[in-house]
């Protein structure tokens, strides 16, 4: 009597990686608070020092201003050189984008207000809030000139190793080339309701969460900083992942 074995050939998923000897470090939304953010970046550089490979890299997920109160001083902050060894990436979200959209006259301040953007507005000198025109005069003259070229240098994506970083999330359907500005910015449910694999594990902030959300395609960092006093790290290093918080 013969016999015959048949293996069953499984495939398995190899879990996504940094690039070799690289420690990524992804802050979610701040939001004003720059309290938090000088916190979290004590516990990051800290951390840091157990990093044998080459330079730590930073990636700042977008939202640094509005709701709280010292937007101001995060931008301060934000335009300075990382800490040493360090190198860091910026990202836009989408009050960045309603602040320079109303700066540019593109929109009134109507959607901005109510979003958080009367605290920016306040933090650099602005009191009437009545007229729009005299409102953007007062922002400009209140907003240093290495402010507003960082607001408009900042980018929508950014990629390392297996992973993709957006504020907001993307477009299911569409290839990462494809996808859109507006949607790496603003898009919720379609993205967080999403199963699909997106090619790259998309690394985000923008929908709050009350802790980090670790799904099979994505990782949401939002953990409403400007309100709970979290402000969330995600830090990654070859197939491992960890957080650092306030």
């Amino acid at each position: 009597m013969t016999f015959s074995l048949f293996k069953r050939t499984v495939a398995i998923t190899p879990p996504p990686r940094t690039k070799p000897g690289q420690r990524i470090y992804a802050i979610g939304d701040i939001h004003g608070r720059d309290d938090l953010l000088t916190v979290l970046m004590e516990k990051i550089v800290a951390d840091s020092a157990a990093c044998a490979g080459g330079s730590p890299v930073l990636v700042y997920l977008g939202d640094y201003i509005d709701r709280g109160t010292a937007s101001d001083r995060i931008i301060e902050t934000l335009t300075a050189p990382p800490p040493a060894g360090f190198l860091a990436h910026y990202l836009m979200g989408n009050h960045e984008e309603m602040m320079l959209q109303f700066i540019d006259g593109d929109n009134n301040n109507t959607v901005w207000l109510r979003n958080g953007g009367i605290q920016t507005l306040e933090a650099y000198g602005c009191r009437n809030l009545d007229d729009n025109e005299t409102l953007r005069k007062d922002l400009l003259a209140g907003l240093p000139s290495h402010h507003l070229e960082f607001l408009r240098s900042l980018k929508s994506k950014h990629q390392e190793g297996d992973y993709l970083f957006v504020h907001a999330g993307l477009k299911p359907g569409v290839a990462i080339a494809d996808q859109s500005d507006t949607d790496m910015k603003w898009i919720r449910t379609a993205f967080l309701e999403s199963k699909e694999d997106f090619g790259k594990i998309v690394v985000h902030g923008h929908s709050i969460s009350p802790e980090p959300q670790v799904r099979a395609n994505r990782i949401g960092i939002d953990t409403g900083a400007y309100r709970t006093g979290v402000l969330t790290c995600l830090v990654l290093e070859g197939a491992e992942k960890k957080f650092l918080s306030t």
